[in-house]
């Protein structure tokens, strides 16, 4: 038998023709079974948890049928209490599948703590920008009787003196000590 009488006979084109039934049954079922499963087009929505505690945050997101996942929480901001929410992903109002994870960043505690920079027998004009940089403010400037005008002779904290190293939160104010450029008087 030649191909081309193969090919033109009703016993291939009914097998083509069951062949085809077959996929077309299979993509059905699999399209309807994919349906079922993955709960198309039902969504939850995500909650607004900006400001709220951990607690209630836990609860409004069981609510909704999903999950959470803590983030690392580095950045303080004072505008939210401690331990809130400060940031969440995905975003309030979203559209998100059930049980789908939502990320959460907290606020800590308090500003991180940094080293404070040995500033010593350095400029107001440089010590300002460092100082700045590490996220301290320049606090009360005084005065003392040295020949280098407006260099640093020390740094005061809260009315102690400040060593280099010593660790403070971001945002303290730190007062510096210079020179008026007058030689001491002996």
């Amino acid at each position: 038998m030649s191909i081309v009488k193969f090919l033109t006979s009703k016993v291939f084109l009914k097998q083509l023709l069951l062949a085809v039934v077959v996929i077309v049954v299979l993509s059905f079922l699999t399209m309807k079974w994919l349906k079922l499963t993955t709960n198309h087009n039902q969504f939850e929505t995500v909650p607004d948890l900006k400001g709220k505690t951990l607690d209630v945050a836990k609860l409004e997101l069981k609510d909704n049928n999903l999950e959470f996942m803590l983030q690392d929480s580095a950045n303080y901001n004072p505008k939210y209490p401690k331990f809130s929410v400060i940031e969440q992903n995905p975003l309030a109002g979203s559209k998100v599948k059930e049980n789908r994870k939502i990320y959460l960043i907290l606020n800590p505690s308090g500003y991180r703590k940094v080293s404070v920079p040995d500033l010593r027998q350095q400029t107001l004009r440089n010590a300002k920008p460092v100082l700045k940089a590490l996220g301290f403010e320049v606090g009360k400037i005084t005065y003392r009787d040295n020949i280098g005008k407006d260099m640093v002779l020390g740094l005061r904290y809260n009315g102690s003196n400040l060593e280099p190293g010593t660790k403070l939160e971001k945002t303290s104010k730190i007062d510096l000590i210079l020179g008026n450029g007058k030689r001491p008087s002996n």
